[in-house]
């Protein structure tokens, strides 16, 4: 039984018992049933708009979940993309510049911070000799040994 149907319930009793609302006392119960009427009648509204605000809030659940999905996909979708990145100094504005693969085999790229044309070359060094890029493939020469001997 619901607070609503109890207050009705206990102001049918009253009347069934013949409560005199004539006297102090009865005056008294009267104000207290009509008080937990209004609150009962309150907290029923409360629920309700509690009902509907949990309806509301499931669906944003939803949205966001859903949102959640498509951005968690291509975020993953996008590292599968991703290749190796590169990165050099600019010589003219001394900032960190990142490139991947694609500009790298392009040669060049403006530096997104000073528009500074970079440029990039792949062949090979003839004969550095220390294996100090790996370039070469040549085995580095041990401190004490120049590359004649």
């Amino acid at each position: 039984m619901e607070i609503l149907e109890k207050v009705a319930y206990m102001k049918g009793l009253a009347e069934g018992l013949g409560l005199d609302t004539k006297s102090k006392e009865g005056k008294l119960l009267k104000v207290i049933m009509d008080i937990l009427d209004d609150i009962a009648l309150e907290l029923q509204d409360i629920h309700a708009e509690q009902g509907e605000l949990e309806e509301g809030l499931d669906a944003v659940s939803d949205d966001l979940a859903d949102v959640e999905t498509y951005l968690y996909e291509q975020d993953s979708e996008d590292d599968e993309d991703d290749g190796e990145v590169y990165q050099t100094t600019c010589p003219n504005c001394q900032e960190d510049v990142f490139f991947d693969e694609d500009i790298l085999a392009d040669g060049s790229i403006l530096c997104p911070n000073c528009g500074e044309k970079l440029e990039f070359d792949l062949e090979e060094p003839d004969g550095c000799g220390g294996g100090c890029c790996g370039a070469c493939a040549e085995p580095a020469a041990e401190d004490g040994e120049d590359d004649n001997g």
